[in-house]
């Protein structure tokens, strides 16, 4: 019997990595070719074949799922159309024995998604948008592409921030309580020094009265709630953090008394992610020994195709919609899951 777990289980491994492969390597294609047309000053051939590069772990996350159902009815469907389902049936192998060999696989893609959206695609999404800024700048002239941030306020804009705690085109702008602006400040570069920042070739802006004033100094102190870990977060998009690090900016944007809803639905996203691989892939298997048991395989890689965008529609959906109606992030992205897990299990149940 584990001989026969485990011929399902590689089949099933295979196919699953495939497709994965597949996937993210169209995408990156596509994604280096979209990058040529915005070659400018340094930012050259070599630099967009780096840039797809650094980008393939995000893809790699995004894909998982898609490939996890895709995979399942690809491996699974090829053993059902040469009888070996059949045969195993016949000799006495259960049906939800078979159902545990297949969901096995799985669990190594949820593990390395864990992996990938918790330490590797964070990290590398920031690297590629930094090298990626600083390289299409000329002369310190940025392209207008960068990162805003609120701190009480004052608002804070960056060009390009890089890993170490170095950052590039660095504007703030402060308010008064009623939200008049009372001073701009203009510096080209930032350092994080232990404790605050280092900016250096700062321009003050400000008004006194009736009168516009501005002020230049080559170094100035810059003290601020900002570290360079709240920076790892603030250059990432929300679906392109950690788990740990939509976590503490909740925390921080709730200090700040800002709205979290667009980083709550992009955590509970990634944190019920596992759940949404495993429910896909619970259908993809109940496709296999129920309506789609004997149809050709092009046709269960249709099926597997459709079900996944409609999955991804239904969540794109109704994520949003928590955002515009206020009803929890967590239902929203609950919801689709608990449909697919009612309906993979009751057509097995149907099929045993």
């Amino acid at each position: 019997m584990r001989k026969l777990d485990r011929y399902i289980a590689i089949n099933v491994l295979g196919a699953m990595a495939v497709v994965l492969i597949g996937l993210v390597v169209l995408e990156s294609l596509f994604a280096f070719l979209a990058q040529l047309d915005d070659m400018r000053a340094n930012y050259q051939v070599l630099d967009v074949f780096i840039y797809t590069v650094l980008l393939m772990p995000k893809k790699i996350y995004g894909f998982i799922p898609a490939a996890a159902l895709i995979g399942c009815l690809v491996g699974l469907g090829s053993m059902a159309s040469s009888s070996e389902l059949v045969v195993m049936r016949a000799a006495g192998v259960s049906l939800w024995r078979m159902v545990w060999a297949a969901i096995k696989p799985a669990l190594v893609l949820v593990f390395i998604g864990i992996l990938l959206g918790e330490y590797l695609a964070p990290v590398s999404e920031q690297v590629a948008e930094t090298r990626r800024t600083i390289a299409r700048s000329s002369e310190g002239v940025y392209s207008g592409e960068g990162f805003w941030h609120r701190e009480g306020n004052q608002f804070m804009y960056f060009n390009a921030v890089e890993p170490n705690g170095v950052l590039y085109g660095v504007s703030v702008y402060k308010f008064d309580d009623e939200m008049h602006l009372q001073e701009s400040v203009f510096a080209r570069r930032a350092i994080f020094q232990q404790d605050h920042w280092l900016m250096e070739n700062v321009k003050h802006s400000r008004f006194d009265g009736e009168r516009f004033i501005t002020e230049e100094k080559l170094v100035e102190s810059w003290n601020t709630r900002l570290t360079t870990t709240l920076l790892k977060v603030v250059v990432v998009k929300p679906e392109g953090l950690s788990i740990t690090g939509l976590q503490a900016y909740i925390r921080y944007l709730e200090h700040q008394g800002l709205d979290t809803g667009e980083y709550d639905l992009a955590f509970w996203t990634k944190a019920l992610q596992p759940f949404s691989i495993i429910a896909l892939v619970l259908v993809g298997i109940s496709f296999v020994f129920g309506p789609l048991r004997s149809v050709s395989m092009g046709l269960r890689v249709f099926a597997g195709v459709i079900t996944g965008v409609v999955f991804m529609i239904i969540q794109n959906l109704l994520g949003p919609s928590s955002l515009v109606f206020g009803f929890p992030p967590v239902l929203a992205v609950l919801a689709p899951v608990i449909i697919c897990a009612c309906l993979g299990g009751y057509l097995l149940k149907k099929a045993a």
